[in-house]
């Protein structure tokens, strides 16, 4: 089969239904005012984080093949990374919440492949490569930090979402697009922004999704650590991010001690962070994570975690006692006294598994209509079917050819003939296939005999229920790519001009080509052409300061009168605060 993406020892292990989601590296598609904002923000971040980072991120960033003289190319960084045991993939923006946890769980991270604009070069709203290469990279270097990132992932695309979740992923992703596209209609990114703020206020409680995704968030993309008086930051969207990495150093961002009390802080995707946690080490968010999960529905299973399947009305797994897993989407739930499932219920495609392996003859073929099956013990025997011996069963009339009743505690009812058993390798029974089947609960029939052969499922309690299959093969098309597709920015005649001369600067300096004259043209140019372009003054600049050149005393007078641009002001004295070391 012919790869979209290039295959290595940590993405051959990708599961096929996560591949839909990776893009190819446009690197031809970068302008070469990309590759300079990608040089001014990363330089100015070397320089300012080297003081305030962590200290894995400085060694990090030589460990991942990260340089700020130019935009990585994913295959590049992918033959480093593989030495952490880590790969990284393309993706086109926001990917939905479970298949970017599904794909950390597998060791890879994925990469926003779009590069943030000039106007957006302290902070972006959309993911983008600077945030994740530089910021997300250099930290995995960090093998305490990595396994956290793992295990992180691991479980929270167990984690089951609502409704409303996926909704608020959409409208994030459109408005992300939006403010970053500079061709973008005002009207479509005010609409688009009510619609996000809108969704905020009204996602009620929120679902174990939105509540791992507000973890990640204080922890992976917004994370302080050391203490609260002197804290370093890891997180990749402060390490990203020029303007947050000093705004978050500030006393007005209040810093409060990391718990599991983030998980119920939401957080605006779209501006700057009030507040800020700060873990001690990268141990203790292990233990954070651990604790949370504790809650999910992954640990505690029962009645509660069977209603969140059904609301969350996608699809989930349910394990019970013995093993067995039923894989679905789950719309209904008999509830028996002090909290119990009596019944439990799929429409549609359904896939039976045991340890995360599909039982054979019991996919979504099989079971293409739903299933549905009762748990608990059987009405006055202490005995539950799981742990009763080919001796027991029989003395119970249990057994091959025998038409049998089984009455359970919880009132169903199930009358049929048994034709044959399926048992793990221990010899655990997990399901009874019976023919002629009726299954009832007070006035209720929930199995017919003309429905064909009712495989009962057994398990006493279930003890466990989390979204997505238990065997990744047993549904086809697993995970939705978004419809909403990051735009291509278009760009005029002037502006193209303008990355050509944006090129030449780049090449005199790769190629240590510089000459006066060469640098005085394209000055001269800039000022009639392009009165407001900064960065690109900032770069000639520097290369006349380098080789001496007398020009330079023309070009700082230039930027001095461009820094009474507010929106200048800062970024042109940071670039000149980098260019200090070729003063003579």
């Amino acid at each position: 089969m012919d790869m979209h993406f290039e295959m290595n020892s940590v993405t051959k292990k990708l599961p096929k239904h996560l591949h839909k989601f990776i893009v190819k590296q446009p690197y031809n598609e970068y302008t070469s005012q990309n590759q300079a904002v990608w040089r001014y923000v990363m330089r100015m971040n070397i320089d300012y984080l080297s003081k305030v980072a962590h200290k894995s991120y400085i060694p990090g960033l030589q460990k991942t093949g990260i340089s700020s003289e130019s935009i990585p190319h994913m295959e590049g960084m992918n033959r480093i990374l593989k030495e952490l045991g880590w790969a990284a993939v393309s993706v086109d923006g926001f990917i939905p919440p479970n298949a970017f946890m599904e794909f950390q769980a597998y060791n890879v991270l994925v990469i926003a492949s779009d590069m943030r604009t000039i106007n957006h070069i302290e902070y972006t709203p959309a993911p983008d490569i600077i945030h994740e290469a530089a910021g997300h990279a250099p930290i995995i270097a960090n093998p305490e930090y990595a396994e956290y990132l793992r295990r992180f992932g691991e479980i929270g695309s167990k984690a089951i979402s609502s409704e409303k979740d996926y909704e608020m992923y959409e409208a994030i992703r459109l408005l992300s697009i939006l403010k970053e596209d500079p061709n973008s209609n005002q009207k479509d990114i005010d609409n688009a922004q009510e619609k996000v703020e809108w969704l905020q206020n009204n996602m009620g409680e929120l679902s174990e999704m939105s509540q791992i995704r507000n973890l990640h968030w204080w922890t992976v993309e917004y994370g302080l650590i050391g203490t609260v008086d002197n804290p370093k930051i890891y997180g990749a969207g402060l390490l990203s991010s020029i303007g947050e990495s000093a705004w978050c150093m500030k006393d007005e961002v209040k810093k409060v001690p990391y718990s599991i009390e983030a998980a119920n802080i939401s957080f605006d995707i779209t501006k700057p962070q009030p507040q800020l946690f700060v873990t001690p080490d990268f141990a203790y968010l292990s233990l954070v994570l651990d604790e949370f999960a504790k809650t999910m529905a992954l640990r505690t299973g029962g009645l509660k975690g069977v209603q969140k399947l059904i609301n969350s009305k996608n699809l989930g797994t349910v394990e019970l006692t013995t093993g067995i897993q039923i894989s679905g989407v789950f719309t209904k739930v008999i509830q028996f006294k002090n909290n119990k499932v009596a019944y439990l219920q799929t429409t549609g495609a359904t896939a039976l598994s045991n340890r995360d392996k599909e039982l054979i003859g019991h996919g979504i073929t099989s079971h293409a209509d739903g299933f549905g099956c009762p748990v608990g013990k059987l009405k006055g025997i202490n005995l539950p079917i799981e742990d009763m011996s080919p001796r027991d069963l029989k003395a119970y009339g249990i057994y091959e050819g025998e038409f049998m009743t089984l009455e359970f505690e919880s009132g169903v009812v199930v009358k049929g003939k048994a034709i044959t058993g399926t048992r793990d390798l221990r010899g655990k029974i997990l399901i009874i296939s019976l023919d002629e089947c009726t299954v009832t609960y007070d006035n209720q029939i929930l199995f017919k005999p003309e429905w064909g052969i009712y495989d009962m499922a057994i398990g006493k309690e279930v003890i466990s229920a989390y979204s997505g299959p238990a065997d990744v093969d047993s549904f086809n098309n697993l995970g939705k790519v978004s419809d909403t597709k990051t735009s291509k920015i278009s760009y005029s005649k002037s502006e193209k001009d303008l990355y050509i001369l944006y090129d030449q600067v780049r090449e005199m300096r790769e190629e240590n080509l510089s000459t006066e004259q060469k640098i005085t043209e394209i000055f001269n140019q800039l000022k009639i052409k392009f009165p407001l372009d900064w960065l690109l003054n900032l770069e000639i600049y520097e290369l006349a300061l380098q080789h001496n050149f007398s020009i330079k005393e023309e070009i700082i007078l230039h930027l001095k009168k461009l820094q009474e641009n507010s929106n200048f002001k800062k970024l042109i004295s940071n670039g000149l605060a980098l260019c200090k070391n070729y003063e003579s």
